[in-house]
């Protein structure tokens, strides 16, 4: 029986966490600035991670498709384990929406799309005033529903690394 994520997960899980946390930052940061050329490199860099989250997500998902997440502990509450089922669900969505509303906004907004300089993205949209403010909004809106599913997440995580119930360790680097 496997009672741990696999280390590929495991680094996906982490690096993919720090991104989303660093993007979440970094958005309402920036959103405020005045514009300037630092405010115009945050954008590009917040579209370049952004894109790579997608990519790093969409690994991540056909990962578990090949390598299902381990049981919980046998005593775990039928709540307990559909709030893990629900929120692990919403997650997914949540990475996925995030980036590609993001790049929805940026096709919205007529503005060329690179990754890291490397290649041009295509447009999903054509140039369009509404469309741009609609998804812009969408993202703002998912961002915060986002941010409040992580805080849950955390604190659940919390919650299981001190009661060393197995769950949290399952997902760390080191076993309990």
């Amino acid at each position: 029986m496997v009672t741990r994520y696999t280390t590929l997960a495991i680094v996906l899980h982490w690096t993919i966490a720090v991104l989303i946390i660093g993007l979440l930052g970094v958005g309402i940061w920036m959103t405020d600035l005045k514009v300037s050329p630092t405010k115009i490199s945050l954008y590009q860099w917040h579209k370049w991670v952004g894109l790579t989250v997608l990519l790093l997500v969409l690994i991540r998902l056909g990962w578990r498709l090949k390598h299902p997440a381990p049981a919980m502990p046998s005593g775990m509450p039928g709540w307990q384990l559909l709030a893990a089922r629900l929120s692990h669900l919403s997650l997914y969505v949540l990475m996925l929406a995030m980036p590609i509303t993001g790049w929805l906004q940026n096709s919205a907004s007529g503005f060329p799309l690179t990754w890291f300089g490397l290649f041009k993205v295509p447009a999903l949209i054509a140039k369009d005033k509404a469309a741009f403010a609609f998804w812009q909004q969408t993202h703002e809106v998912l961002a915060t529903i986002l941010m409040a599913l992580i805080a849950v997440h955390l604190l659940a995580a919390i919650k299981h690394g001190l009661a060393r119930d197995g769950v949290f360790s399952r997902m760390w680097f080191a076993k309990e």
